[in-house]
């Protein structure tokens, strides 16, 4: 793996292997191994996971970067939550993205997996004329 550096602003949360750490003042890091890490607008509050596809991505979200226990029950509830949500959209594309992303969390690129699961959230907030999230 090749080094990740990553500019925080201070007061920004960033999520490592499960620890939330806050940074106090503007911070440069660089990751010089694999970890699982989500950091700012990427992190989603359990409330916000208010539609569909939110909880994808919220369940997602919690397979990635949950402890030990929360990491395989997120998994699950993302299979069910997609499952779920293929059997009601007549979108193709949303269907096979959302096909992608479960491939690419089984196959442990849980952050590939958010990334499709944001691609669902605009789908989905264009079709219910929602305002944009960060997500």
């Amino acid at each position: 793996m090749s080094n990740l550096v990553l500019e925080l602003r201070q007061g920004e949360v960033m999520i490592v292997n499960g620890a939330p750490i806050r940074f106090r003042t503007k911070t440069r890091i660089e990751l010089t191994a694999r970890a699982r890490f989500l950091f700012g607008k990427q992190i989603m509050a359990p409330d916000e996971a208010d539609s569909p596809a939110r909880r994808i991505y919220y369940a997602l979200q919690q397979a990635y970067i949950g402890n030990e226990e929360e990491r395989p029950a997120g998994m699950e509830r993302a299979k069910l939550l997609i499952t779920a949500f293929k059997d009601a959209t007549t979108s193709a594309l949303a269907a096979d993205i959302l096909d992608k992303a479960l491939d690419a969390a089984l196959a442990d690129d849980c952050y590939l997996a958010l990334k499709l699961a944001r691609r669902i959230i605009r789908h989905e907030d264009a079709i219910l004329g929602r305002v944009a999230s960060a997500h």
